[in-house]
């Protein structure tokens, strides 16, 4: 008696290969375009923060977080103590604060409270109010925040926006999508991930599977 044995020919192992092959592109487009989105969506946070705090400034007169009129202007809106010196014209306090009574940090009650953000504008100081949960978050799950002060020393502009939790990869796209694609240099700076200030990263330094803060001077 012979045995008769069975296997996959050439054409069908072929076949499966290239179904494999498409899934795997298909996969891997997917999760580029995911990229894609996540750093357009980033991008997009610091032109909306900048077009918060120009469209408070021009109705108000004002600076939002440092607004010493704020509280006769909008109900419930609370006057910052500290961070800095309110109504000097600047936004006071680190981008990444979340000390409720702070500049940088009621920034964004003002401004959601005036109807030019979304968001929770209670007293971020009231009892049952999250900070963290509170302050608002990027596509990547970081902070976002603004400031006056800088994060880099030597580094001019009227106010910085600064988002952290990037990988190296997004920061590197932010980069180039908004200004020089060098991060230490230009308008859009990278820093060690969740820094409020201190040295940027070079060139040589960034690597694309870490995390970073990535900061830009107006």
């Amino acid at each position: 008696m012979r045995t008769q044995q069975q296997g996959f020919t050439l054409v069908e192992i072929a076949v499966v290969l290239v179904i494999i092959g498409l899934l795997l592109g298909g996969v891997l487009k997917g999760q580029e375009l995911i990229n894609s989105a996540k750093v357009k969506n980033v991008i997009g946070e610091f032109r909306n923060v900048s077009a918060y705090l120009y469209a408070y400034q021009d109705r108000y007169r004002a600076m939002p977080g440092d607004d010493p009129g704020v509280a006769n202007r909008l109900t419930d809106a609370v006057r910052a103590s500290t961070g800095g010196t309110v109504g000097n014209g600047r936004i006071d306090g680190n981008w990444n604060s979340t000390t409720a009574s702070d500049e940088s940090v009621l920034f964004w009650q003002h401004v959601r409270l005036a109807n030019l953000a979304s968001g929770d504008g209670r007293n971020p100081a009231t009892e049952g109010v999250a900070i963290l949960d509170w302050l608002p978050r990027n596509a990547a799950g970081g902070r976002i925040g603004v400031t006056g002060n800088s994060p880099v020393a030597g580094w001019g502009g009227s106010f910085f926006i600064c988002q952290d939790n990037l990988s190296g990869s997004f920061a590197r796209q932010i980069d180039i999508a908004m200004d020089d694609g060098l991060p230490a240099t230009g308008m859009v700076r990278l820093l060690p991930n969740g820094s409020a200030s201190g040295k940027t990263v070079k060139s040589t330094e960034l690597n694309d599977a870490e995390s970073y803060t990535v900061c830009a001077a107006y």
